[in-house]
């Protein structure tokens, strides 16, 4: 209901507003890279450098692909974000509020790679990350508002299958 509430006025938000709240929250996590590595070794089990130096600065360099996305008003393109990778994109209008599921083993990173394009389209999101490792996902929630989302626009629920079988 939150995120339903917020999304209108999110969607109807300039491309470049909803780039800023992007490019903010990238530079966010690029702040707090050491807090966020902390909480994903110590839920995942992952080598801090695998992280830190890996998929924390792969997350950023994404949300800040998804920021200029978001300006992008050709509508397709596609193009090579990292070497041996193409992104492709496609605008669409958006669609109201997102459900997204992210996974144990790449919390973060999932979480970044789903809310990056949703929020880039002016969509809302709910995001259940997995029950083992939320708490690098509900900080990246929390980074969200504060890189200026509008209150609500993105909400993270937890819990068992049961609760992303709902979402």
């Amino acid at each position: 209901a939150a995120a339903r509430s917020a999304q209108p006025a999110w969607g109807d938000a300039t491309p470049g507003e909803r780039a800023r709240v992007l490019l903010r929250l990238a530079d966010l996590v690029e702040a707090h890279a050491d807090e966020l590595t902390d909480l994903e070794v110590a839920e995942s089990g992952k080598p801090r450098a695998t992280m830190r130096d890996g998929e924390l600065p792969f997350a950023v360099d994404n949300l800040r692909f998804f920021a200029g996305a978001a300006r992008s008003l050709e509508g397709t393109g596609a193009g090579v974000l990292s070497a041996g990778y193409t992104s492709m994109l496609l605008r669409r209008p958006p669609v109201g509020v997102v459900g997204a599921i992210a996974p144990w083993n790449f919390p973060l990173i999932m979480a970044a790679w789903k809310l990056g394009p949703a929020l880039a389209a002016g969509n809302g999101a709910v995001i259940k990350p997995a029950s083992r490792t939320p708490r690098g996902t509900l900080r990246l929630v929390e980074l969200i508002a504060e890189a200026g989302a509008p209150a609500g626009l993105v909400n993270a629920v937890t819990g068992s299958t049961e609760i992303g079988e709902a979402l």
